[in-house]
């Protein structure tokens, strides 16, 4: 199912291009990740996709209807970056006034919030106001918002910025957990979480798309990922260079190396293995692939 749509799509604020001339065609399903620079336009394209601004060119479809269309209301749920609730009233106030603006009785969004307060684990805090809070619960109760009505898509802007592991953790396990019913476009600059929970990847670059990307597509064949402790990278580089239907092998990061290999090569882990252990180098990952970074980056 069609989910986002953009042809020639620019955004202009005065003389700087925010956005220029993007072309995409998501569609639902996994989660999709945002990722690019501070400056990309990945905030100005949440905005676009919300109706809170317009194309200066071009055009944008979100389920085939224009940003803002009174249908979208529903369908779409949003956590901004660093947003914040009003101090002076409680959860429950909070989130049972924006469930009646989405249409609810008062009596269904009182219900509505201790629901999407149970899915972030702070059903307990439904009588507390946001200042009684730490970071990491109000980015949950931000996330709670995002998710009431049961929206079919939910832009989140950096959801685990700044919060502790724990906290992260269950963030990134709700978002698992939803994504059978719910398409989440996820915005943030931590590659190694949007590689845990994301399938397509959408890279902005100075207002373009720069790639986009299937990791389940990159990742399953042509590269293996093998990190070692405590060795000589070139002569690691050397030995592996030397292996039968081996093309090319690149350091990622120290002790960290990428192999490419020919897509007809069988059986190319088991003797990286062996060779692990004929050389006496201690190994901490043998990935079949490559890490999102290095989809990315990897010249």
């Amino acid at each position: 199912m069609s989910l986002i749509k953009c042809q020639q799509l620019s955004r202009r604020y005065g003389s700087h291009l925010a956005l220029d001339n993007i072309n995409l065609d998501l569609t639902t399903g996994q989660p999709i990740a945002l990722v690019g620079p501070n400056g990309a336009g990945k905030t100005t394209l949440f905005s676009l996709l919300l109706g809170y601004i317009h194309p200066s060119a071009g055009s944008i479809e979100v389920f085939g209807l224009p940003p803002g269309h009174p249908q979208l209301r529903s369908k779409i749920g949003a956590l901004p970056q660093d947003a914040k609730l009003d101090p002076d009233f409680t959860l429950e106030q909070q989130l049972s006034l924006f469930a009646q603006l989405r249409g609810m009785s008062a009596k269904a969004a009182k219900q509505e919030a201790l629901r999407v307060l149970t899915l972030v684990d702070l059903a307990d805090s439904l009588k507390q106001k946001p200042t009684t809070l730490s970071h990491g619960m109000s980015k949950r109760v931000a996330i709670a918002q995002a998710l009431i009505g049961e929206p079919e898509l939910i832009l989140l802007d950096e959801p685990t910025a700044g919060i502790d592991p724990a906290n992260a953790r269950l963030i990134r396990d709700l978002i698992s957990k939803l994504s059978d019913r719910t398409t989440f476009v996820v915005s943030s600059h931590n590659l190694d979480e949007l590689e845990r929970l994301c399938d397509q990847v959408v890279f902005l670059e100075r207002g373009q798309v720069k790639q986009q990307v299937s990791l389940s597509a990159t990742t399953e064949t042509q590269y293996f990922t093998l990190q070692l402790q405590a060795v000589d990278d070139q002569t690691v580089l050397s030995v592996l260079r030397q292996l039968p239907d081996v093309l090319q092998v690149n350091v990622a990061s120290q002790h960290a190396f990428v192999i490419e290999y020919q897509p007809s090569a069988t059986a190319l882990d088991v003797a990286l293995l062996q060779l692990c252990h004929q050389q006496g180098w201690r190994y901490r990952l043998l990935l079949n692939g490559r890490s999102l970074e290095d989809t990315l980056f990897a010249q």
